[in-house]
């Protein structure tokens, strides 16, 4: 549906200084990153061969190096070879001085990636998802940072063109936005409460401020703009194509994210450390990593749970 909106071919961005929405887009990539994330992605992408790392999510927001933080290692390759379920979702941990930093890592080809981004693929996660903040912690090199640009200014038109489809008929960008996000969320297995669409617009809207009508623009659609009011001029059946591409996007939602979950519970490397952690984090109570417990986290899991039932209510007494 969306390729025909992309802007550019992977690649091309320095060609086309002139795109609004990729100046955009570079310019939101470029947001401060602590140096010590910087240095954790550029161990992941080194350690992977990737072109190139993404932070994204709240500690990007709040510049905080506690709780575990967020990366996309993307890979060279052929979006052909990309395994069927994808992303590989990882824990990793690496020393920050006496502190140390802990990331999870979901790993997947550029190419998988920019599909993904241009809504050719039934998944919804990567456009829903970074059409909001994300930093370019690590680049291979400049035609990386290309690569991701033209991808990111894909994802925001994927986007724009569903959010102006289930959105009103005229309203401000937020309208559109959060009619976006109401049906994304809804689609996936979510633990949020309903309303979240309103959290990602609050604490990010520097980052959607102008955005709708730059991708608006660049996938060709045209619209009446009246103070901070827009009224998109979606063709009937460009609209009714985009919502019978939502509608299959919609129906496989929750199948796709349940098989993704299924996956992750056995590939999921180092779920055990991660689980430790979370554990203790939460309850205090700490939950020793052995060869058992790494090599099998669901076998081992009954005996954690069951330790902490005790631990819970010797806390109690």
């Amino acid at each position: 549906m969306a390729r025909e909106a992309a802007p550019l071919a992977a690649g091309e961005r320095s060609d086309f200084p002139e795109k609004p929405l990729l100046k955009r887009i570079a310019g939101a990539l470029d947001a401060p990153v602590d140096p010590a994330v910087r240095a954790f992605a550029a161990a992941l992408g080194a350690e992977a061969g990737a072109r190139a790392v993404l932070f994204y999510g709240s500690n990007l927001r709040t510049g905080s190096l506690d709780g575990v933080l967020d990366f996309y290692v993307l890979l060279p390759g052929d979006a052909a070879d990309e395994a069927r379920i994808w992303p590989r979702v990882s824990y990793r941990e690496r020393s920050h001085g006496e502190a140390t930093l802990r990331a999870k890592v979901a790993t997947m080809r550029l190419a998988t990636f920019g599909e993904a981004a241009c809504g050719e693929r039934v998944d919804t996660t990567i456009w829903a998802r970074f059409v909001q903040p994300s930093a370019l912690a690590w680049a291979a090199d400049d035609r990386a940072r290309g690569e991701v640009v033209d991808v990111l200014a894909a994802a925001a038109i994927t986007a724009a063109r569903l959010a102006v489809a289930l959105g009103p008929e005229e309203g401000t960008p937020g309208d559109y936005w959060r009619a976006l996000f109401r049906a994304t969320y809804r689609a996936e297995f979510r633990v949020e409460k309903p309303g979240r669409e309103n959290d990602i617009l609050s604490v990010n809207a520097a980052h959607f401020d102008g955005l709708l009508p730059l991708a608006l623009e660049a996938a060709g659609i045209d619209f009446a703009r009246e103070g901070e009011r827009i009224a998109p001029r979606l063709d009937p059946r460009e609209r009714q194509a985009v919502l019978r591409w939502w509608a299959r996007r919609e129906r496989l939602g929750k199948p796709l994210n349940l098989a993704r979950l299924v996956k992750a519970s056995t590939t999921f490397e180092g779920a055990a450390r991660y689980a430790a952690w979370k554990i203790e984090r939460h309850t205090g109570m700490p939950v020793a990593v052995t060869p058992f417990r790494e090599k099998h986290p669901l076998l081992a899991a009954p005996g954690v749970l069951w330790a902490l039932w005790r631990h819970r209510r010797d806390q109690s007494r």
